[in-house]
């Protein structure tokens, strides 16, 4: 995935970055793919376990995500529109499909915390996770005063 990509969960803290992921690959005039993933359950080895239904979820986050980028690009000007928006759904782990994501990367962009439930983190642990591992350079948009 070239360009820019960035991780969302359906957060006000995701949709800031994603918000500046807009806004930058416009500057850049780059690609920028926005990355939902539908979490997978670990199964004993601690790798991901598939359920049948994890398609359709995965097709409903795909579909929300689509919905918020829609939302974001249209509120932007025309001045201010990346090169290309792809979005894509998977399921597995959010920290290990976002280090997949940022091998082919040029730029990957996160929000601080997600829907996680340690609210008084200042990062949490995807953001910190890429931070350390990713393939690419990482930009990490705070989560601000929520």
């Amino acid at each position: 995935m070239p360009g820019i990509v960035v991780g969302i969960d359906g957060s006000d803290h995701s949709r800031h970055a994603l918000e500046w992921a807009v806004s930058e690959a416009a500057l850049r005039h780059a690609p920028l793919t926005v990355l939902t993933v539908n979490q997978a359950v670990a199964g004993y080895g601690g790798g991901p376990v598939e359920y049948p239904g994890d398609p359709d979820r995965a097709r409903h986050a795909e579909e929300e995500a689509q919905k918020l980028t829609d939302s974001v690009i249209a509120g932007v000007g025309a001045q201010s529109q990346p090169l290309s928006v792809s979005v894509q759904a998977v399921t597995g782990f959010p920290v290990e499909e976002l280090l997949r994501a940022s091998a082919g990367a040029d730029l990957i962009v996160v929000s601080s915390r997600g829907t996680g439930g340690f609210k008084r983190l200042r990062m949490g642990s995807v953001a910190t996770q890429l931070t350390h591992h990713a393939h690419c350079p990482v930009v990490v948009i705070p989560a601000g005063d929520a």
